[in-house]
């Protein structure tokens, strides 16, 4: 498959059309950026409790001293093998942002209801830095509607990115990001939660795809990623006689 070749002019033109849509959607973006930051936050009342490798910990003590706290809700459940693909492909973009978040007062932190055994085996599987704790045990993830029981799971409706949905499109755990500030007097407000498609923008090599001649080149979202040790090494260097 190959585009429509055109004189350098005709390109230049056609660029310049599209500069304009770029610019619209930064626009947007500045917008949108700017109603998250206006929106009312909630006040956690609820006392969660988070199995880390330091010990017990609650919602606050994961701040680790700043006034920010993003977590990611990381699709790796009680029973699972190992991480969800897609989470793990986000999460692949995450150490090296680390020092820049936590130097502007936020810290990231990954939360899943495995096990932190489990935890810390996948962790290490993929060689990763960034803080992960285990919910397990803990209302959390049910209240942030990222994990489903199976008696939710029985329902007509699962309650999921702020709508309902059949269960039959649903998993016992799906992704997410949600925000927390945390004040003077320690008191711990939920800002901000996105689902879905909604973390996509902090994959930065879909980004970069986005850019490339072929875009994402997917049949369905991110159909191609693999967990980062699974990809063939035949498939870094396609032959153009093949």
């Amino acid at each position: 498959m190959q585009n429509e070749v055109v004189s350098r002019e005709e390109w230049l033109e056609a660029r310049r059309a599209l500069l304009a849509k770029e610019k619209e959607a930064t626009r947007l973006r500045d917008s949108v950026n700017a109603a998250r930051l206006a929106l009312p936050w909630v006040k956690v009342d609820k006392d969660y409790v988070f199995e880390t490798p330091q010990g017990r910990k609650s919602l606050a003590d994961l701040f680790d001293g700043r006034s920010q706290l993003l977590i990611y809700h990381f699709m790796l459940g009680p029973d699972w093998d190992a991480g969800c693909t897609g989470c793990s492909f986000l999460s692949d973009h995450v150490d090296g942002a680390l020092p820049h978040l936590n130097h502007h007062d936020v810290t990231w932190v990954a939360v899943s209801r495995a096990p932190l055994d489990k935890i810390a085996a996948y962790k290490q599987r993929m060689g990763w830095q960034f803080p992960w704790v285990s919910s397990f045990g803990s209302d959390f993830n049910f209240d942030y509607h990222v994990s489903f029981s199976p008696e939710d799971l029985a329902k007509d409706k699962v309650f999921y990115n702020f709508t309902p949905m059949q269960p039959a499109d649903a998993n016992d755990e799906l992704p997410g990001l949600s925000a927390f500030y945390r004040n003077d007097k320690d008191e711990v407000f939920h800002t901000y939660s996105s689902y879905a498609r909604g973390p996509e923008e902090l994959i930065g090599t879909l980004m970069i795809l986005d850019r490339a001649p072929k875009g994402r080149n997917e049949d369905s979202t991110m159909n191609f990623v693999r967990r980062h040790d699974e990809y063939e090494e035949a498939a870094k260097a396609p032959s153009c006689c093949h």
